[in-house]
């Protein structure tokens, strides 16, 4: 019994638990909410070092307290977020949309298990439910890669633009050479033109009268 009072929390912890919890989901738009039951404490720890690892915060909280601070940040927001809130909870918080997903992945893979499973994935409003969307939320496009994509298809038209100036520069610039060597090859015809009437040079036959 002692050992009971001793582990409950009394309402200033549990307010307090709830204004951290309050300031992450307002600081995050993307957060996991995961079930971490039956792992060991060794298994938690190496999972907080994967999270911290990858700049992702890993909260353990009741489920009450974790309701209590969505409800009263946005009760309609996160209405889809409450029937999660089940077992023993892990809350994963991320800029960035698929890192939580890849770190359970990974954390599965080499413990050849099914835990954490994840429950439900908040993503800048969009829910995710179920383990079975794990797989699609390590595939998911990050805010970076999906701009980068937008430039690249914003560039492509100006390339080819680009890419036909440059070809038609280089077609231009040879068209002056073969202008310039085209005389070269007329010239000698046009002089030799003038040349023809030499031939009316002949009467040098009226020097005949000098036989008589």
């Amino acid at each position: 019994m002692g050992q009971s009072n001793r582990n409950k929390m009394t309402k200033d912890q549990k307010n307090e638990v709830i204004e951290v919890l309050k300031g992450k989901f307002s600081q995050y738009d993307n957060f996991y909410i995961t079930d971490t039951e039956s792992l060991t404490v060794a298994q938690v720890t190496k999972l907080r070092r994967a999270c911290f690892d990858k700049n992702v915060e890993m909260k353990v909280a009741k489920n009450t307290l974790i309701k209590k601070a969505l409800e009263s940040l946005d009760a309609e927001k996160y209405a889809g977020v409450y029937d999660s809130l089940h077992k023993v909870t892990a809350l994963m918080f991320s800029e960035n949309p698929k890192e939580p997903a890849v770190i359970l992945s990974s954390f599965r893979s080499e413990a050849k298990a099914e835990r954490p499973e994840l429950k439900l994935a908040f993503i800048n409003g969009d829910l995710y439910a179920g383990d079975n969307q794990l797989k699609a939320l390590t595939q998911i496009k990050t805010k970076n890669e999906l701009i980068g994509e937008v430039i690249g298809l914003l560039l492509s038209p100006i390339q080819r633009v680009i890419g036909a100036l440059q070809n038609k520069s280089e077609g231009g610039d040879a068209a002056p050479v073969a202008a310039e060597t085209a005389p070269v090859v007329e010239a000698p015809a046009a002089e030799a033109a003038p040349e023809a009437p030499a031939a009316p040079e002949a009467p040098a036959a009226e020097e005949k009268p000098a036989a008589e």
